[in-house]
């Protein structure tokens, strides 16, 4: 279910209060918490993780956020070598093609320096939504080799993307899955190999990134698990590319971004119906 915008903004900033006011009773005084208490507490005793909480829940896809440098990825090695990861901040352009026969196809290109874009990668959906074959695919634009597979898991408690590394003999990094329980919508990555089991998220690992946001607005941003935003989604243009229906996403320097654009054009999909209606009432 969606939660009113204004009872969102009520929420986000209630939380930030709360932490505020927290204060712990020694000898029969009010005392603030020691520093290594608050290490220990909750996530959002973090001033940077408080405000994350107030975009994010506000829908404000990155606006105030900064994209954050990565020294590391949470799996090894990155997907691609030559597409993957960059020293520089980079920003794509996603578009949804207008013909096609699988309705989950999308033709992603990256803006380059000086003006003008270069074909990156495409994305494939599959013709036929039955168990193995429900299966979205990244390609090199360029080579036509395939990078990255997201298979949908057609029984599972929320839609969910077991996450492969391309080509022959793929091999299974993780998976996407929505979280259950949330004020609002939210979908966490996992790593494979991190242990845990279970549906309900007591017996899971903690996700290596957090995708949060207004995904009916396609104005989201991904965060790791120490809450560093690695990549913004925007339909509002980030930089002027060529004059074509697209929305933009902007990759942090190490930062993945053939498994960024594989997340959010599954979850492009996820809210597709909304997004249909949403051009309906447009026009």
């Amino acid at each position: 279910m969606r939660l009113p915008s204004s009872f969102r903004i009520a929420l986000a900033f209630a939380f930030v209060w709360c932490d505020c006011q927290c204060f712990l009773v020694l000898d029969g005084q009010k005392k603030r918490p020691s520093a290594q208490f608050l290490r220990h507490h909750h996530e959002s005793s973090s001033i940077r993780l408080q405000m994350n909480l107030i975009s994010d829940m506000l829908g404000g896809g990155g606006f105030f956020s900064k994209l954050e440098p990565q020294d590391s990825l949470p799996y090894s090695p990155e997907v691609c070598p030559t597409h993957s990861c960059s020293n520089d901040v980079r920003t794509f352009a996603v578009q949804e093609r207008w013909l096609s026969f699988t309705g989950e196809d999308f033709d992603v290109v990256e803006a380059i320096e000086g003006g003008g874009s270069r074909p990156f990668v495409k994305v494939r959906g599959a013709m036929m939504h039955l168990p193995g074959k429900d299966k979205m695919r990244l390609f090199n634009a360029k080579t036509g080799d395939e990078l990255l597979v997201l298979d949908r898991k057609l029984v599972a408690a929320t839609p969910t993307y077991d996450i492969y590394r391309g080509g022959w003999n793929a091999e299974k990094i993780g998976w996407m899955e929505k979280k259950m329980i949330s004020f609002t919508d939210t979908f966490d990555v996992y790593m494979e190999g991190k242990g845990g089991f279970g549906v309900t998220g007591l017996f899971k690992p903690n996700p290596a990134y957090r995708i949060t946001g207004d995904f009916l607005d396609r104005n989201f941003v991904i965060r790791n698990d120490q809450g560093q935003c690695v990549a913004v989604v925007r339909e509002d243009w980030i930089v002027e590319l060529d004059s074509f229906n697209h929305y933009q996403v902007q990759v942090a320097p190490g930062m993945d971004a053939v498994l960024v654009l594989a997340c959010l054009c599954a979850i492009d999909e996820e809210f597709d119906e909304e997004h249909k209606e949403k051009k309906k009432q447009k026009s």
